[in-house]
């Protein structure tokens, strides 16, 4: 089974490019640097090898004829002084052991037996293989066995020599992690603006320093944000000229069938215009949304904010009811929120017949909610129902009233406020509108 993701990418990577690059550059560090020191050792081994080797060869001859030439009592007392790291000289015969095995051993071997031009008659053994440990049998002029026992070794580590390399290993990784933060840091910078993009305004340009690829993509990124805002409002505006160029035949259109005599072809023409003057207006809300002027924002007491909304529907007789919940105070721009939470209202009165608001302090924020008894929306429609003159039927159709712009319109509006609009359906049917405000408030323009 193949390990690659849909991506192409292996699925045992990291999800983030920087810990890729992190990834890479430290296991390629890390293999150098072993394989630098495994050279090293390697290079030592051969040293060591090389030099017990010398010291063979040119210590033996003269340590064996200064034992045949000591007193058997005396040679006791120069054995320690004669002793080296690799090799020392033993009084008494060979261990039990087996032929030598090793190149290495045998090799040695045959320098001692060079090194003594063959006068003695050797019998080696190997008495140990891990550690590696062999003796080599000679008699003296005098008739007294002398072993020459050889352990082989490399040069002992110094103390400091594990923590040097450890410390070269955390070095390395810190200046990859460097490395890689510096190289990530302005591609996480471009994907937050990127994220923040909005086409209905324009937001702050992007900073255009760094590295020459860094500062170019910043560029690239600033110019398509004012191409695609300029874009934006180009559309907006022609959309509000057309919904206002039609107000005037609208009207000389009404006012001459006004003037008709009653007939059934009149009425149904009546509200056909009633229709589109309904749709131009809310296509003249729609464009002035998108360029919303908010002011300066305030500090708002919430409840009684919605106190005062429901207040004036309840003025005009319509069925709104306020709803206890969480008191909050937030600072927002009051005449854009009172238009999004007026147009909620009227959506809900429009497809529910009834209204309720409340307010609740979340998680994510200050919360404020229109609920309705109506027939709901469907799950995979709620993202769809955002955009604009998207209608579901037959319950929000025309014969409603709908014009597909009502949630549209207020999720502009709250977008201008920094917030964002939540859809879902409530427990025992109906819909329930989030208008979910940051404490930060948006941006005065």
């Amino acid at each position: 089974m193949s390990a690659a993701s849909p991506g192409g990418t292996s699925r045992f990577l990291p999800r983030t490019l920087g810990a890729r690059v992190l990834l890479i550059l430290a296991t390629g560090l890390l293999l150098a640097h072993a394989l630098s020191f495994a050279l090293l050792f390697y290079e030592r081994a051969v040293a060591t090898r090389s030099m017990m080797l010398t010291n063979l060869e040119q210590d033996i001859p003269l340590s064996v004829a200064l034992l045949e030439r000591l007193r058997p009592q005396e040679r006791t007392e120069w054995l320690p002084r004669l002793e080296r790291r690799t090799y020392r000289y033993l009084l008494r015969s060979a261990r039990p052991g087996s032929p030598l095995s090793t190149e290495r051993s045998r090799q040695v071997a045959g320098l001692i037996d060079e090194a003594l031009q063959h006068r003695y008659g050797l019998r080696p053994r190997a008495v140990s293989t891990s550690p590696e440990r062999y003796e080599v049998e000679l008699t003296l002029a005098d008739g007294q066995p002398l072993t020459i026992e050889v352990t082989p070794s490399l040069l002992p580590i110094a103390r400091w020599l594990p923590w040097m390399l450890v410390a070269q290993i955390v070095l390395l990784l810190a200046c990859a992690g460097l490395a890689v933060r510096l190289a990530t840091r302005p591609l996480a910078r471009l994907a937050e603006a990127a994220e923040q993009l909005d086409p209905a305004r324009a937001g702050e340009p992007l900073p255009q320093h760094g590295s020459a690829e860094v500062a170019k993509a910043a560029r690239a990124l600033n110019a398509l944000q004012q191409r695609v805002s300029a874009h934006v409002a180009e559309r907006t505006q022609i959309l509000a000229a057309i919904s206002h160029d039609l107000q005037t035949p609208m009207t000389r259109m009404r006012l001459r069938l006004e003037a008709m005599a009653e007939s059934p072809t009149r009425a149904r023409l009546l509200d056909d215009i009633d229709h589109m003057s309904q749709l131009v207006r809310e296509g003249v809300n729609f464009a002035r949304s998108a360029n919303v002027a908010t002011g300066p924002a305030v500090r708002l007491d919430l409840a009684s904010f919605l106190d005062s909304i429901v207040g004036d529907y309840e003025d005009m007789g319509k069925p709104v009811r306020r709803i206890d919940g969480d008191s909050a105070a937030v600072t927002t721009h009051p005449q854009v929120l009172r238009r999004v939470v007026q147009n909620l209202v009227d959506n809900a009165l429009a497809y529910a017949g009834s209204a309720e608001v409340a307010s609740r302090i979340d998680e994510g924020g200050v919360c404020i909610d229109v609920l309705d008894r109506g027939p709901g929306i469907p799950e995979d429609q709620r993202e769809a129902v955002l955009q604009p003159f998207r209608r579901l039927e037959p319950s929000r159709g025309r014969s409603s009233g709908g014009t597909g712009l009502g949630l549209a319109i207020a999720q502009q509006l709250t977008q201008a406020l920094a917030g964002r609009l939540q859809l879902s359906n409530r427990e025992g049917g109906g819909l329930r509108v989030t208008v979910v405000l940051s404490e930060t408030p948006a941006p005065t323009r």
